[in-house]
């Protein structure tokens, strides 16, 4: 294994001068080091890339599906089957639990796929200088110390400390979140807070260079970058498990100690009785096979399939499975505000001219159309104070927008798009000279010629509006110049802090022959416009009671504009900063974020730092991100969801990618949650009320020495029904109405509960009555003949049918569902009740089942008797619906008392 050391530290080597670092590093700008001297720091430092752990291979990944406890508990129950000869139960759970196994294998196939795609974002060739030569050599064979340039369009490849530099901005938005590109510079920084934005003289790998150019030296490749830490970050954190995982694990123990415990107390009773061991084994044996549903595993993962299909449909893609189930109990959702709340286009929204007028733009985006406003009045023409705005915008500029892309920095991009929305003609300029922005000056400029301009030409020049000022002595009002005062200089500078305020970012603008002297023409306002859909699911989302909290790396202002628009932040809430986060243990923080709404100025430590402190909260956590920097986040969160035009790091990281990046799909996910939870515990209520119907009778009449009411095949026969077709239709039932609206599901919520046994029994308890009733009223001279078990046979296929009806809503009426909306289930009922009536009167069958004909009358006094389990679990419902109503009232009416009571 090679050494993966900390090669450097970047505060250092941000503070460090250019021969201190050269030095250090031994290498010379001009020269860079020898190919020798990279060949045997390789061996010290590592290739320039993520070494992978080496892969599982697929038959394993296949064998870990068997590791689930109900899963290894069916196998137990196949294998004492098999020693008790009982072959038919052992194949069927067999068949069951590979079908299981295989399902959760393909879907999951490609679930661990995060740190692979980290390497897409290295580019795969970087432009070296080694031995005194520029070669373009593989981004993987770079070492720390070797001379690396880059210009426009470049992908980093390692982290680079930079020597020299013109113009040079790189967007690391993956990293910070923030739109805007970062300026870079090549000067010593002596003063550190250790923040990530601080470091302007380093480039990190992965980032993307949008202008200028520049050169500098290695100071960290593979591991020892930042790229590196996130990835380090993302393999220590496991995906943890979901609510319904737990919840199958947890009943799988309990279904397992239950069958054992049947076959303990079958062979004490026998003992005591002194009935032959192994027929006592056999029976004890074949009654806890019975009870198992080996059906389980199969109706929850089709269940979730089909949840995963149908999201699949609103254009959001469910990659692990139990991860939509999960959906249904989030109740924090963290959102990411660059991208997934906003465009992530930057758009001039306002401008104020030097001649007084204030206007405002509609279309968002580089590449909507949209109108000029002014006081109200949407605006036909483009005024004369705003096209001269917009030409200084327009010529001072390094963007281009091309076709459904827009290349260069975000704010040039802004006004390039408005300078579009404009519709203005100009005469064409080329341009001499351009002044690139620095951090000390704050501004950009250019100098063009034009036919209209003189020799010298012309100078237009953007940026910061404190600094502009200092450059005017001139405005431009309603097209002649005019002395700009002290004072009003001071209002303009005021009215821009208004605006930034509001979220806006400000950007002065000025023209002139000499930049001493230049003339002021305005300002505007820019921000990156929130999506269309966001308000509207925001809100809808709240209605849900799912609880919103803003992540981003942009200022407290703008984060405060998005959060105040959305409703996201209130005056119960409170904003905490990721230098806050820094300085409060998880603990503290955990209680800090029950009243936080924002987190701003955030890193990818921030944002799994505040995940794990909402989950120390006992809070279910969904986390939406795009970008490099939520990948860890997205994996630490019960639920990550990735934007689709967002980075492979962070598709890979999630469970669920929106493709049209519509945060309203966030909605229908956790509604199809909460549905595909409410269908599992109604297959499970039908399941073990009919396996306990079974498994009652049977024990009963065995332990009293009653003859048994139904043969083997008759018992097969039930056993296909109650995992099969008619069961397993309740795992489709469409989404009710009353699950839409409901609060979020707690994460502990057992899929077996007090109230759902207790419904199990009563329903049990009727069928056992009934059919043991019709079983001992049949059997009228003590001898068990074929019209017996059929009558008992058919009374107990009934009462499994208006069992599987009841159970399609654990409250409502069947006359308050959509009562054909689960086609499937009404299928799956008549072809059963058909199949029965084949085994009752065609002759071959017949004879298989030993069962014979009955008549009509028959028929229609098993229909009566059986449909009283409908009938009864109708008056619980109606009895539970009452009580809720009652319940609901009062608290309503003490709400209203209260109300009434504050002054």
């Amino acid at each position: 294994m090679m050494s993966r050391k900390l090669v450097s530290d970047n505060a250092n080597a941000a503070s460090m001068a250019t021969d201190d670092l050269q030095r250090f590093w031994k290498t010379n700008t001009q020269y860079g080091i020898s190919t020798e001297e990279a060949l045997k720091r390789e061996q010290v430092y590592g290739p320039n890339d993520f070494g992978e752990k080496e892969e599982e291979s697929l038959l394993m990944k296949f064998i870990s599906g068997f590791k689930d406890p109900l899963i290894i508990m069916l196998f137990v129950s196949a294998l004492i089957s098999v020693i008790t000869h009982q072959y038919d139960d052992a194949l069927s759970i067999t068949i069951a639990v590979i079908i299981v196994t295989l399902v959760g294998f393909i879907q999951e196939y490609r679930s661990e796929k995060s740190l692979e795609a980290l390497n897409n974002l290295v580019p795969p060739t970087a432009h070296c200088i080694r031995s005194g030569h520029k070669e373009d050599i593989l981004a993987r064979e770079l070492v720390p110390g070797d001379v690396v340039e880059v210009g426009l369009g470049d992908r980093v490849p390692a982290d680079i400390r930079l020597l020299e530099c013109t113009g040079l901005e790189v967007d690391e938005s993956s990293f910070t979140g923030e739109t805007i590109p970062c300026l870079k510079q090549c000067d010593p920084i002596v003063t550190l807070k250790g923040e990530l934005s601080e470091l302007t003289n380093i480039i990190f790998m992965g980032t993307l260079v949008c202008n200028g150019h520049g050169k500098g030296v290695v100071i960290g490749t593979g591991y020892n970058t930042q790229f590196g830490e996130i990835f380090n970050m993302m393999e220590s954190e496991d995906t943890p498990k979901t609510p319904l995982q737990k919840n199958m694990d947890k009943l799988g123990k309990h279904l397992s100690f239950i069958s054992f415990g049947v076959i303990g107390v079958i062979l004490i009773v026998g003992f005591i009785r002194g009935q032959p061991f192994q027929d006592m084994l056999t029976i004890g044996v074949s009654l806890a096979v019975a009870a198992i549903p080996e059906g389980l595993p199969i109706v929850v993962t089709v269940t979730l399939a089909l949840g995963v299909i149908r999201m699949s449909k609103k254009e959001a893609i469910v990659r692990k499975l139990p991860s939509v189930e999960t959906l249904g109990c989030v109740n924090v959702l963290c959102v990411d505000k660059t991208g997934t709340l906003t465009k992530n286009e930057m758009t001039v929204t306002a401008a104020h001219t030097s001649s007084g007028n204030h206007y405002t733009f509609t279309g968002t985006g580089y590449f909507e159309s949209g109108d000029i406003v002014n006081a109200g009045t949407t605006l036909n023409y483009c005024p004369e104070d705003l096209a001269v705005l917009g030409k200084v915008g327009y010529l001072c500029n390094n963007s281009h927008i091309s076709g459904e892309k827009m290349f260069g920095n975000p704010t040039d991009g802004a006004l390039l798009a408005l300078f579009n929305k404009l519709q203005i003609n100009l005469e064409s300029s080329t341009r001499l000279e351009e002044i690139p922005f620095s951090h000390e000056q704050k501004w950009m400029g250019v100098r063009c010629v034009s036919e209209s301009a003189g020799s010298d030409g012309v100078y237009y020049v953007k940026g910061a509006t404190e600094n502009i000022l200092k450059l005017c002595a001139h405005q431009l009002v309603n097209g002649n110049l005019k002395v700009l005062t002290q004072y009003e200089k001071e209002c303009i500078e005021e009215q821009i802090h208004k605006n930034e305020d509001l979220g806006m970012r400000a950007l002065s603008l000025a023209y002139g022959s000499k930049l001493d002297n230049l003339v002021y023409v305005g300002n505007v306002g820019i921000v990156d416009p929130i999506r269309n859909e966001v308000p509207e699911a925001m809100h809808s989302l709240r209605r849900n009671r799912i609880r919103i909290v803003m992540i981003t790396g942009d200022s407290k202002n703008i984060a405060l504009s998005i959060a105040k628009s959305l409703q996201i932040h209130t005056s119960s809430t409170e904003a905490i900063s990721g230098e806050m986060i820094d300085t409060i243990s998880t603990e503290d923080l955990a209680d800090r974020m029950k009243t936080v709404s924002i987190v701003y100025r955030s890193t990818p430590r921030h944002k799994m730092k505040v995940i794990k402190a909402l989950q120390h909260n006992k809070e279910i956590v969904a986390m939406t991100g795009d970008g490099v920097n939520d990948a860890v986040a997205l994996k630490c969160a019960d639920i990550g969801i990735a934007m689709g035009r967002g980075t492979d790091v962070c598709k890979e990281a999630a469970e669920m990618v929106l493709v049209n990046d519509d945060v309203s799909a966030i909605l229908e996910a956790v509604r199809e949650g909460k549905n595909i939870f409410s269908n599992i515990k109604n297959f499970v209520r039908f399941q073990l009320s009919t396996s306990v119907s079974a498994l009652t009778m049977v024990a009963i009449t065995t332990l009293c020495n009653i003859p048994p009411p139904l043969n083997p095949m008759q018992i097969l026969w039930i056993n296909i029904i109650m995992d099969g077709p008619p069961a397993q239709s309740l795992g489709v039932e469409p989404m009710d109405s009353g699950n839409i609206n409901s609060p979020p599901r707690h994460p502990k919520t057992q899929v077996v509960n007090k109230a759902m046994l207790l419904r199990v029994c009563l329903s049990a308890a009727c069928i056992i009555s009934g059919t043991l009733w019709v079983f001992k009223n049949e059997m009228v001279d003590g001898e068990v003949t074929s019209r017996d078990t059929t009558m008992t046979f058919t009374c107990f296929i009934f009462y499994d049918m208006f069992n599987a009806l009841s159970c399609r809503s654990m409250t409502k009426s069947i006359f308050q569902i959509n009562f054909l909306g689960n086609t499937t289930f009404l299928i799956a009922i008549s072809a059963s009740i058909l199949a029965h009536f084949g085994l009752v009167y065609v002759p071959f069958l017949q004879i298989i089942f030993q069962t014979e004909s009955i008549s009509g009358r028959d028929l229609m006094l098993l229909l009566a008797l059986a449909s009283t389990v409908l009938i009864m679990d109708e008056l619980v419902k109606l009895f539970l619906r009452t009580f809720s109503y009652f319940k609901h009232r009062s608290k309503n009416s003490k709400s209203d008392d209260k109300k009434r009571l504050l002054p």
